[in-house]
């Protein structure tokens, strides 16, 4: 596959939805088997403070890597649990989340998803955000838009944030970046309708596709996180951009979502508080 256009991303997008529906399939057949207690069928490990990792995690990962490398075994995989699997010569990298909102599924939370993002020399291509309890599946290819559930999705350009209703996530792994957090919300807060946070970002991304949220913010995620919904995003029409407006928020992990309005508008929030090179500096 020489490129990524036309016909070829029809072929990626076909390879990235089996992938998530397969991974879907693993974790729905874990699902209520964590709860509080011991964790049983699902060996529930502690990789960092405050971030797990389970049985589900690791084997819905393998069967979407099992099921992109027999499709495309030269391309280059970014996944969650087992890393960087590089390929020197492939321009085409997946950026995969087995599950994103763990903590969520492990509490009997229903609110996770699987994410699967392809990028070539850098760009998104094709991505996918499955929940897999509703079967709510949305997919984008660049420049061909986004849908949820075969509809096409359309972000309106002009709601700004008086009155909006946002999404975020806490920045739980990065507790230095807190204060500069916490002054966001506040603002952000009294001007919104509400403020959301359930766990799950690349979930929260693709309701922001959809209408449901009108944007979203946080920091410090990674590129799992992100790819796949960030391009959603950008096809239904919307802006996404690091904190200082760029367009390294895959790199850096902190993003602003939404309409065009409400992004400039989250833009000028931001900057009372912190900046790309601020928040790397408290983060040191």
């Amino acid at each position: 596959m020489p490129g990524a256009t036309g016909e070829d991303l029809e072929v990626l997008l076909e390879v990235a939805v089996r992938a998530a529906e397969r991974g879907a399939e693993i974790l729905r057949s874990y699902y209520g088997k964590g709860g509080s207690g011991p964790a049983g069928d699902l060996r529930v490990e502690e990789k960092a403070r405050n971030d797990y990792v389970s049985r589900a995690d690791r084997e819905s990962e393998e069967v979407i890597i099992e099921t992109i490398l027999d499709a495309f075994p030269s391309h280059r995989l970014l996944a969650e649990e087992s890393g960087a699997k590089p390929s020197a010569k492939s321009d085409f990298e997946w950026i995969i989340d087995p599950l994103d909102g763990t903590t969520n599924f492990l509490r009997g939370v229903p609110y996770f998803c699987v994410s699967i993002a392809c990028l070539f020399s850098g760009k998104g291509t094709v991505g996918v955000v499955l929940d897999p309890l509703r079967e709510d599946f949305f997919t984008s290819m660049a420049g061909r838009g986004a849908q949820r559930n075969g509809e096409s999705l359309h972000i309106e350009s002009d709601v700004g944030l008086a009155g909006a209703f946002l999404a975020t996530g806490f920045p739980f792994k990065a507790h230095p970046a807190l204060e500069s957090y916490l002054g966001i919300f506040r603002d952000a807060f009294l001007e919104a309708r509400g403020i959301r946070r359930c766990g799950a970002a690349a979930l929260d991304l693709a309701y922001t596709a959809a209408g449901v949220y009108d944007g979203f913010f946080e920091f410090c995620l990674s590129p799992w996180d992100l790819a796949a919904g960030c391009l959603l995003i950008e096809e239904a029409g919307g802006v996404v951009s690091d904190l200082d407006g760029g367009d390294s928020y895959l790199e850096r992990g902190s993003v602003l979502a939404g309409p065009a309005t409400l992004h400039r508008e989250m833009l000028e929030v931001v900057g009372r508080h912190t900046s790309e090179k601020r928040l790397a500096e408290c983060l040191r």
